[in-house]
């Protein structure tokens, strides 16, 4: 329960962090097309015998810098892109998961989420992405943030808006493979977008957003674990319906604002 804790509070900070630039971007969809392209990566580590969450980083990585580059090679939209990797990858997935003798893992676990059962080494490897994501945070907000609010002006600076952009979908992955260990593949989108849509009806100001959003997540992350605990439920619908029993809580209070 302990480690469980540890991993909440990491996944409620983290994804809303990264998804606050993804909700601002309009690629919110993008967390849910990673977290189902890095199954291959899951079932692999499954299979040669090291945590899933180690494997899952290199192929979220390889994953996220491919959309870019299938955009950009082939001349379609991201969304586009993401359709075609996201279905390729979660396809290969599931035949990897049936084919394969040597594993015995339960499919619920990898769509909804098993926090109780993450291990010492997944809590290293989600802090250890989280040192990485918080340094890739400070190094490319700037340009981010510019990238976000001034598409147009971006584009002059073509070349370091894409390195940001590339860091970017690094860091979106990354997170993604945090957030997988509690919410699981079909939930992750939940911890990504909710509280930070739930920030942007509160404040203003991005870095107060960003803020709001990591002190959102984490609140619901906590609670959801604690609700999935004593009611005997799956942590991740916990941690989502939590997280949107507060943004419908925002919502109602945005619109009695006004009067």
């Amino acid at each position: 329960m302990v480690r469980a804790l540890i991993g909440a509070i990491l996944v409620g900070v983290m994804c809303p962090l990264v998804g606050s630039y993804a909700v601002t971007r309009n690629l919110a969809f993008i967390g849910d097309a990673l977290a189902h392209a890095v199954l291959p990566g899951i079932v692999l580590g499954y299979i040669v015998g090291i945590n899933p969450a180690i494997a899952a980083v290199p192929t979220g990585v390889a994953v996220a810098l491919l959309v870019r580059a299938v955009s950009r090679r082939a001349g379609l939209s991201s969304d586009t892109s993401i359709g075609i990797l996201f279905a390729t990858m979660f396809a290969l997935g599931l035949v990897m998961l049936a084919r394969s003798t040597t594993i015995k893992v339960n499919i619920e676990d990898l769509l909804l989420g098993q926090i109780l059962a993450i291990t010492p080494t997944g809590i290293y490897v989600s802090l250890g992405i989280t040192v990485m994501v918080i340094l890739g945070l400070f190094t490319f907000h700037h340009w981010l943030l510019f990238a976000s609010f001034d598409p147009l002006g971006a584009q002059v600076n073509s070349t370091r808006a894409n390195v940001a952009d590339y860091a970017f979908l690094v860091m979106l992955a990354l997170v993604v493979v945090i957030g997988i260990q509690a919410a699981g593949i079909v939930l992750v989108l939940a911890m990504l977008v909710t509280p930070a849509a739930t920030a942007y009806l509160l404040v203003r100001r991005f870095v107060s957003i960003m803020i709001t959003a990591a002190a959102l997540g984490a609140a619901a992350a906590v609670t959801g674990l604690y609700v999935s605990y004593y009611l005997n439920l799956s942590a991740g619908p916990a941690m989502t319906l939590v997280a949107s029993g507060i943004f419908v809580l925002a919502l109602a209070f945005k619109r009695r604002a006004p009067a």
